[in-house]
């Protein structure tokens, strides 16, 4: 993999893509990377960030934007962004949890009472140490855009309390947290790569996944896991991620320009991800999904484990006491 990485800094370098290095006078093209298909939110919130930066250099710096997994994984956008082979990547902050564990945070589970609770979190100062964190890694994080709640979905019968899970094949996320929230409730946790998800569910290679309402509609999950219940475990929010590589070597000026209008498209990403879940609701209610409320007590009651293993610093406990106490 480092291989195959390395190699595409070079071809990036060679074509001219990267931004690195490139002065104020100059025209720059940011590139971005997406897993999700072209008019998913996610997506049109970072072109609306690209249209607001291209407006305000006057034309100098443009941003495009490559969706539904066109360079890869999100493990693998976010290498290339590491690497600076791509200024941008939005993942989830789950994709980062094995990078900087301080990211870990937001995605604990039932740690976020609503989605406004969630919203004012990120929106503090809370939200900012969080998206801080990652420059060491290599990252600096631009802005949180919304995933909504996720929830459990099934193949033979639903998940809809603890008992329903036990030794059930349930996919993941890529991430140590993930895993063990999964284990805590009796069942075998699966790592996989959202695009594998659809084949191993059909084939019966695992019996659920978890995810919002958009993920499962617009990856036609829905087709082959009609047991819908609606755990909502965790609220993991997206992250918006810049080379450090690439800012570092920008003037000021163009940082400015480029943070201010990742912060600008968050409202417009929120506004855009209502919507979408309420239509995505809609079409996989009439694709035959049953949506089920779920006995989440059952699930919480069993969650202490994890805290004790992923809440493991001073600054992790304090984060999270800090986000119990946000009103």
């Amino acid at each position: 993999m480092f291989k195959l990485n390395l190699k595409l800094v070079s071809m990036a370098a060679a074509a001219g893509l990267l931004s690195a290095g490139v002065g104020s006078a100059q025209a720059l093209e940011l590139r971005s990377a997406d897993i999700h298909p072209e008019g998913y939110p996610t997506v049109m919130a970072v072109q609306k960030m690209g249209d607001l930066i291209k407006e305000r250099s006057q034309g100098r710096i443009t941003v495009k934007v490559f969706s539904g997994s066109a360079l890869g994984s999100e493990g693998d956008s976010i290498e290339q962004v590491k690497l600076g082979a791509l200024s941008m990547t939005r993942v989830s902050s789950a994709a980062m949890h094995n990078i900087c564990e301080v990211t870990r945070i937001p995605s604990l589970p039932f740690l976020f009472r609503s989605t406004e609770h969630l919203h004012k979190v990120l929106d503090s100062a809370i939200g900012e140490q969080i998206l801080k964190s990652c420059e060491q890694a290599g990252f600096v994080g631009l802005a949180w855009y919304d995933s909504g709640a996720r929830s459990m979905y099934s193949r033979g019968k639903p998940i809809a309390n603890v008992a329903d899970a036990k030794g059930a094949k349930i996919r993941v996320q890529q991430s140590d947290l993930s895993v063990a929230m999964i284990e805590a409730i009796g069942a075998n946790a699966t790592p996989m790569p959202l695009g594998e998800v659809y084949t191993s569910l059909k084939t019966g290679l695992i019996d659920a996944a978890e995810n919002n309402y958009p993920s499962y509609e617009s990856a036609h999950h829905y087709e082959v896991a009609k047991y819908f219940s609606k755990t909502e475990h965790t609220m993991t929010p997206e992250i918006l991620l810049f080379s450090k590589r690439q800012w570092d070597k920008l003037p000021e000026a163009d940082r400015k320009i480029i943070r201010d209008a990742a912060r600008e498209s968050v409202p417009y990403m929120r506004k855009l991800w209502a919507e979408r879940e309420a239509k995505s609701l809609e079409i996989v209610k009439k694709g035959g999904a049953q949506v089920v409320e779920a006995d989440k007590a059952s699930f919480q009651a069993v969650m202490k484990p994890v805290y004790d293993r992923f809440v493991t610093t001073d600054e992790m406990r304090d984060l999270v006491q800090r986000i119990q106490a946000v009103k």
